[in-house]
């Protein structure tokens, strides 16, 4: 182990200042004791030895110390290196598939070598985003499709991987109509004033006849942007929002006084815009039905945050408390 100048220094002093008073010692003790001089000697040059070996030792453990220390400093400096870098070759690489997806919509008949322009512009690129923007292109080719992708992807690439209540198009409606449906004696059908030019046809399960018959003229909430379908030959184009406890204790989900037909329900920590419509492969409305809720007070709320019609209040169910919304 190597020591520094210091402790050099301080052994050759050492050296030097034993060998000094060795010789003066020698002289004074072998003048004393001149049969058992030598002994003594030897006892003291031993000890001298061994003070000076343990003076050294010292220094190198204190050295040794020292650079452990700053052994464990850089180590984590490179950590932290290594983790900015990683950091920013990932945002690199989203950064160049981004890119290359608004190139392919620009020009999707461009060449592949305009692909790997960095090259030709001195800037290199990693193994895994080469291997990323070729596997791209293959899978397009693989499929016989250019590798571009439509307009409506990328406007609807934001929407589709935020998964929250601001997606549903929640409005209120004046109940206009009640009526038994046709064929099906556990629903009804209502026409449904939403504030658009023609009221809407919504099919629902049947509540108690009193009830249902009592919801003519009333508002209610509703779903607005699900896929019309047809349920028993009748065309049902919203769904109407009820909070239950139980197949029979329903009751449609009321919006505040001074609600008008058109009026959109918002939440304030979700201010996203509505889908147009609701894909039912996504089951955006599965994801998120668990969660909306009647609570205590009798107010619906998504995830603790209220159903609310901006400027004139909350929507409540009429009596029923903690229960789901369907």
């Amino acid at each position: 182990m190597k020591v520094n100048s210091s402790s050099r220094s301080v052994a050759v002093i050492m050296s030097v200042s034993l060998f000094v008073l060795s010789v003066s010692l020698e002289a004074a003790v072998m003048k004393l004791d001149p049969e058992d001089g030598e002994q003594i000697m030897e006892y003291f040059k031993t000890h001298a030895l061994l003070s000076r070996e343990k003076a050294l030792l010292q220094a190198s453990v204190r050295e040794q110390k020292k650079l452990l220390v700053e052994n464990a400093k850089l180590k984590k400096d490179i950590e932290q290196l290594k983790t900015q870098l990683q950091e920013k070759q990932r945002r690199r690489a989203d950064s160049l598939l981004y890119n290359f997806q608004t190139q392919c919509l620009l020009s999707p008949k461009r060449s592949r070598r305009s692909v790997f322009s960095p090259f030709r512009a001195g800037v290199p690129m990693s193994l895994v985003e080469v291997a990323l923007l070729c596997w791209a292109m293959r899978r397009g080719e693989r499929k016989g499709v250019s590798t571009a992708p439509s307009t409506s992807d990328l406007l609807s690439l934001g929407a589709e991987s935020r998964v929250d209540v601001s997606r549903l198009d929640l409005r209120v409606g004046r109940i206009l109509s009640v009526r038994h449906h046709p064929l099906a004696e556990a629903m009804f059908v209502q026409e449904v004033d939403v504030g658009e030019n023609g009221p809407r046809t919504v099919v629902s399960k049947k509540s108690p006849l009193s009830v249902s018959l009592q919801l003519q003229g009333s508002l209610a909430v509703l779903l607005c942007n699900v896929k019309a379908c047809k349920l028993k030959g009748v065309v049902s184009q919203a769904r109407l929002l009820c909070c239950c406890t139980s197949d029979d204790c329903i009751e449609p989900l009321f919006p505040p006084t001074g609600s008008a037909p058109g009026d959109r329900v918002t939440f304030l920590n979700y201010p996203g815009e509505p889908d147009r419509e609701l894909q039912s492969k996504q089951k955006v409305w599965e994801l998120l039905q668990p969660d909306l809720q009647v609570d205590g007070r009798g107010v619906a709320n998504y995830k603790g945050c209220s159903f609310e019609v901006k400027g004139k209040g909350l929507c409540r169910a009429p009596s029923l408390t903690n229960c789901i919304i369907r």
